[in-house]
C-alpha cells in the first residue's frame, strides 16, 4: 500500500495528515475553514485517494497559514507515498466543467516543481476563505510534490465553481498519474529515475 501520514507544529499551526492512493475509503478533512474543507474533499474523492486532514491554525489572523501549511504537509505525503515511482504513468491531465466554468489541470510527477497558474476570480473571499490562497496551496503542493504543475480556468463567472472545476480537475489528473500502468517497466523517464 502507497501510504504516508506526518504531523506538522509550527507556532501557526498544527497539522496531522495522512494520505492512502490505494483506498479512498477514509476522507475525512477538519481545518477550520469550511470552504478548503469541501474542496480538499472533491481533490481526494475525483482523485480516488484517501485523505485525513486534522488543522488547527491561527484563523483569527485568516487562514492563510492553514491552507498553505495543509498544501505542505499533503505535497510531502504525496511524495513519500509514491516512493521510487516506478511503474507509474507520471502525466495526468484533466478538463472538468462545472456548470458554466471549465477548468484544466495538467501534471507531471517529475521531481522539478513548478506552477502555471491562469485562473482569476472576482470574489476575493468564499466564507472564511480568501480565494487568492488557492494559487498559495497549489504551490504549496506542487513544490514539496515534485510536481510540475499547469492550472487553468478556461472561462466561467462564478468564483465557487471556477475554484471547484480546479481541485476535481487536480485529483482526476493525480489519479491518472499515479495510476500504476504494467506496460512501464521501472521508472516512467528516460533517465531511469524521477527524484
Amino acid at each position: 500500500m502507497r501510504v504516508a501520514k506526518k504531523e506538522r507544529n509550527t507556532n501557526e499551526t498544527k497539522i496531522k495528515v495522512a494520505v492512502n492512493l490505494d483506498d479512498s475509503n477514509e476522507v475525512s478533512i477538519q481545518t477550520g475553514v469550511g470552504f478548503f474543507d469541501h474542496m480538499l474533499e472533491l481533490f481526494a474523492r475525483h482523485g480516488r485517494i484517501g485523505l485525513v486532514v486534522e488543522a488547527d491554525g491561527d484563523l483569527h489572523i485568516d487562514s492563510h497559514h492553514t491552507v498553505e501549511d495543509v498544501g505542505i504537509v499533503i505535497g510531502q505525503l504525496i511524495k513519500e507515498a509514491l516512493g521510487d515511482k516506478k511503474q507509474i504513468n507520471r502525466y495526468g491531465s484533466a478538463y472538468v466543467p462545472m456548470d458554466e466554468s471549465l477548468g484544466f489541470v495538467s501534471l507531471d510527477i517529475s521531481g522539478r516543481p513548478f506552477l502555471v497558474f491562469n485562473a482569476t476570480f472576482d470574489n476575493q473571499k468564499l466564507g472564511n476563505f480568501d480565494t487568492e490562497l488557492v494559487q498559495e496551496f497549489l504551490q504549496a503542493f506542487a513544490f514539496q510534490a515534485g510536481i510540475t504543475l499547469h492550472v487553468n480556468v478556461l472561462y466561467g463567472q462564478n468564483t465557487h465553481h471556477k475554484i471547484e472545476s480546479i481541485f476535481k480537475a487536480l485529483g482526476r489528473s493525480l489519479n491518472e498519474a499515479i495510476t500504476i500502468n504494467p506496460d512501464i517497466k521501472g521508472v516512467n523517464s528516460t533517465k531511469g529515475l524521477i527524484e
